[in-house]
């Protein structure tokens, strides 16, 4: 199968159109890794993050090495696979689980309870695959010092029950190679959103019992059409003002959405510049006003693409490279995503006895303290008041657990209901490595609702003088203060007991 194109949106395709005729000239370049394309601002970083357009073919070279790693796992019967990693690292990881209906267990996030949860209560058949393309994310860092303490307390060897996914000579790199870990390296000139068919997805895969060939197979026959994503990057450039929804519910790719949103939205959002991507639940949920609409299976979207996953995969990073050649901007850097961890790093610092300071809320009532500069005399006046102002769209970020907690998604419907804008739902702090770098360097038109809570548990971090409540409470407020300094609006609701605070919310942002 290769990548089908239907839909509406089709017929308003330009073939003579400047963007057309140039993104046609340039996608042959691109495969030739033409670092020029994006600019000469751009160049340098490009000439170090193309490799991703050869991965069809140089990937296959990692076969014998999963098909060991596969053995060894099979032999240990490690049967439970948990992944710790962020964005890139867990992203299609995920969506390879879905897609072909295997258990893994992803951890992205610093959120104890959601930690907790995945803590198995026997290690013996457990597998902990620690991804991070830098080797110092500090949410996998943490991660893993967690899962080091529990299975040595457990009486186990960590070497027979841990995977390392980083680059070459990273500081994971040494440290784990010195431990006697088993490491995969993954390809350095390739960014962590297009690694999705390098080591970070197929390690994983291979785990799983998933052909990573079928996979590599598929994506080689895509770049032989380059005229499928030249178009769409040509229809997402001219007939888009900056939000594209996506939804991939009852298609053979369910989870793709979520992936695509960080391909696109950390590549593109910069300079003031991008797209940004909405994930919706369905052809029939709210979006937020007229907004072009991206679906991978049935005829209600502007526009469906359809294929396997391994092709989805290329496809989109080639769409997103173009797009990026004609919004003017560079597809491989990421500026803001660093400034919010610079933040976290401060605050963590700032709070030398480990513990963050008590602040007093600006309103009160039920479970729901609310900060921020607020109006309105009850919790439904608040929001009501907070969706009446001058911005594009809005985005809800929960520092939640995903797991859990899954009602607060229903806000993201409310709000696109009641106000007709684009309305993004993310979870903190996985949306850090992902819109967030959108929310900070694309178009300074968005107003942002943090959701935050008091923990039930707290997990102590290995080696650390702060536990995960108080790191995940310093990835909150510090991104909260890189969106204030540049006087975004901003309002967080935190909630003093999860379940009764959460209904409190959805009955206040009902319209």
């Amino acid at each position: 199968m290769s990548i089908k194109l239907s839909g509406p949106a089709l017929t308003a395709l330009n073939q003579s159109s400047a963007t057309y005729l140039d993104l046609s000239a340039c996608a042959p370049k691109l495969l030739e890794k033409d670092s020029t394309l994006w600019g000469e601002a751009a160049r340098a970083e490009a000439a170090i993050r193309l490799d991703w357009v050869g991965l069809p073919e140089s990937s296959r070279d990692l076969l014998p090495e999963l098909d060991a790693l596969s053995a060894w796992a099979r032999s240990k019967n490690l049967t439970n696979i948990i992944l710790a990693g962020m964005g890139g690292s867990s992203l299609a990881p995920e969506v390879l689980a879905k897609c072909f209906g295997k258990k893994l267990t992803v951890l992205d996030s610093t959120d104890p309870e959601q930690i907790k949860a995945a803590i198995p209560a026997n290690f013996a058949k457990t597998a902990i695959l620690v991804g991070s393309k830098s080797g110092s994310t500090i949410e996998t860092a943490s991660q893993r010092a967690l899962f080091e303490k529990l299975i040595t307390e457990a009486g186990l060897d960590i070497r027979d029950h841990m995977v390392i996914v980083t680059d070459p000579n990273s500081p994971l790199d040494i440290e784990a190679r010195a431990a006697g870990l088993k490491v995969v390296n993954a390809n350095p000139n390739v960014g962590g959103r297009y690694s999705a068919l390098t080591a970070f997805g197929l390690v994983p895969a291979a785990l799983m019992g998933i052909d990573v060939s079928v996979l590599l197979d598929d994506a080689a026959g895509v770049l032989q059409e380059l005229a499928a994503p030249v178009a769409v990057a040509t229809l997402l450039y001219e007939l888009t003002e900056q939000a594209i929804a996506f939804y991939d519910a009852e298609s053979t790719v369910p989870g793709l959405s979520d992936w695509i949103e960080q391909l696109v939205a950390e590549s593109t959002g910069k300079d003031e510049k991008g797209r940004i991507p909405v994930v919706i639940e369905g052809a029939h949920s709210p979006v937020g006003g007229k907004i072009f609409t991206i679906a991978f299976a049935g005829a209600s979207a502007d526009l469906i693409v359809e294929g396997s996953l391994g092709e989805q995969f290329i496809f989109w990073e080639l769409v997103t490279a173009l797009l990026s050649r004609a919004i003017g901007i560079d597809p491989f850097n990421q500026p803001n995503v660093t400034e919010a961890k610079e933040r976290t790093s401060a605050l963590l610092s700032e709070w030398s006895d480990g513990v963050p300071p008590k602040s007093e809320p600006n309103f009160v009532e039920g479970d729901v303290e609310v900060f921020g500069a607020v109006t309105g005399n009850s919790l439904k006046e608040i929001a009501r008041n907070f969706l009446v102002q001058e911005n594009y769209y809005f985005a809800i970020m929960a520092y939640l657990n995903r797991e859990s907690d899954e009602a607060i998604t229903q806000l993201r419907a409310h709000i696109a209901q009641a106000t007709s804008k684009p309305t993004t739902f993310g979870w903190g702090p996985r949306f850090l490595h992902s819109t967030g770098q959108f929310h900070k360097g694309g178009q300074l038109n968005g107003a942002f609702i943090q959701i935050t809570s008091d923990e039930n548990i707290d997990l102590q971090i290995p080696g650390k003088n702060f536990s995960f409540a108080t790191l995940i409470t310093a990835q909150a407020l510090g991104d909260g203060q890189a969106l204030t300094a540049r006087k975004l609006p901003v309002i967080r609701f935190h909630l003093k007991d999860r379940r009764r605070g959460i209904l409190q919310l959805l009955e206040a942002f009902k319209s």
